[in-house]
């Protein structure tokens, strides 16, 4: 393994790991504020101790995030120094409020953990309200530096030099809004389905059904509403990226040839060597209309692109259509759900109903991690898009190989770690918080 490859794949094992726990960091809070909230309201037990539960699971992904997090930080300097040296002044802004937003969530997080029977029972609900924004603050803070990377904006690039810095203009950049949104909603996609599928696995085996069924409502509800929105704000980005990266949008397509009534390419496997889609199903015009709103107007392809600066188009398809399959699976799911709740109530206690959330418990996560791959390998070869290639900012340093050898070693050890107490945690339920 050359020192590129390994600064790169140490880069995308560290981000792969921790998008995980940042997402659920992001979003579990905000479930913990909503039981909470459901018990000071209702005086129901079964609340309070649907809250106290997942307050351990926040506690325990607090850390992991932290740590992971912590790592990254290290990583950007070690691994792409000319990268910070050059980036670094511009879109630091976002990584230094992000940094305050971690910190009163720290806070915020001790005074809810240590608070039960402490504080007044609203200002408790408070601290963990503020845990909860906070957690969404640091991920769009993040997702605001990355999307510079994407768009860069807030400096004039004159002879090699960076001139004329904005912060403020890098942090809002063209891309930062479709970024934000789209991240958002699959945090709480993923997050929602991923709690949902481990409660309704609870209900399916008869265990503590009552506080297991309130904990899967929260959690479906959150998780299925994103669902339904994700492909919106997924039609916002594919936008932007037609309009700012038009190689990344021809390469998520496999879209190698210009033309007038441009296909949308469903499936098939790119064939690179002879620029052409196989297997796949076209259907003439649709991407012409969801990028430009009409059906004619031809669509930039990858034809269009020098050969030097075409991203590798067969990871950044599969990728893509994985992420579209998941997803749309997800919002189908999100609009049985929605009936069952309306109209067949029945349904919630069927077993083929439960089957189903327990199937759908890893799609979210799958799909960010396939959507995080269009982002970061669709941009390539560029670090900076437009302005500096990756091959240019990696480090100097030889042997970079065993630090990725460490470091992939941390990150498992990491999430063994967090599937033992997570598991412990779920184990202990009907015995700390059952409800009769």
């Amino acid at each position: 393994m050359n020192d590129f490859i390994a600064a790169r794949s140490q880069m995308a094992i560290s981000l792969g790991f921790h998008i995980i726990y940042s997402c659920i960091g992001m979003v579990m809070p905000l479930f913990m504020a909503v039981s909470h909230y459901k018990w000071i309201r209702t005086g129901d037990a079964v609340y309070k101790n649907v809250t106290q539960a997942w307050s351990k699971g926040v506690a325990i992904f607090f850390a992991t995030g932290a740590v992971s997090g912590t790592i990254l930080s290290f990583e950007l300097g070690l691994l792409w120094p000319k990268f910070m040296e050059h980036a670094g002044p511009i879109f630091g802004m976002p990584f230094s409020l992000e940094g305050v937003a971690f910190f009163i969530e720290a806070i915020a997080l001790g005074f809810f953990l240590y608070g039960w029977n402490r504080f007044n029972k609203w200002f408790h609900w408070f601290t963990g309200v503020i845990v909860g924004i906070s957690g969404i603050a640091s991920g769009i803070l993040v997702v605001s530096a990355n999307s510079w990377m994407n768009n860069p904006a807030g400096f004039d690039y004159v002879n090699g030099q960076y001139l004329n810095i904005d912060p403020i203009k890098a942090m809002f950049n063209g891309s930062w809004f479709s970024e934000a949104l789209h991240m958002t909603l699959a945090a709480f996609s993923a997050t929602g389905f991923a709690v949902a599928g481990i409660h309704a696995l609870m209900i399916a085996r008869q265990r503590n059904i009552r506080f297991h069924t309130q904990a899967f409502k929260i959690a479906i509800i959150f998780g299925a509403v994103a669902a339904i929105l994700q492909p919106f704000s997924g039609d916002i980005s594919a936008k932007n990226a037609a309009k700012n990266q038009p190689a990344k949008l021809a390469a998520m397509e496999a879209y190698y040839h210009t033309q007038s009534y441009s296909p949308l390419v469903i499936g098939g496997i790119p064939d690179t060597l002879n620029k052409k889609v196989k297997y796949g199903i076209e259907i003439p015009g649709l991407l012409s209309f969801l990028v430009n709103d009409n059906f004619k107007e031809p669509v930039k392809g990858l034809d269009t692109i020098p050969d030097q600066d075409e991203p590798p188009v067969m990871v950044t398809h599969l990728a893509f259509e994985l992420m579209i399959a998941i997803g749309s699976a997800m919002m189908l799911l999100g609009i049985i759900y929605f009936i069952a709740l309306w109209k067949k109530r029945s349904w919630l206690n069927k077993n083929w109903f439960l089957n189903l959330f327990i199937l759908a418990t890893p799609f979210g996560f799958i799909a960010v991690e396939a959507g995080w791959t269009v982002t970061e390998v669709g941009r390539q070869p560029w670090i900076i898009q437009g302005i500096m290639r990756t091959s240019a900012a990696v480090t100097p340093m030889p042997g970079i190989h065993y630090s990725f050898y460490l470091f992939t070693a941390i990150y498992f050890t990491l999430s063994i770690a967090v599937i033992f107490l997570l598991s412990r945690q779920i184990k202990m339920v009907p015995e700390l918080y059952d409800v009769k």
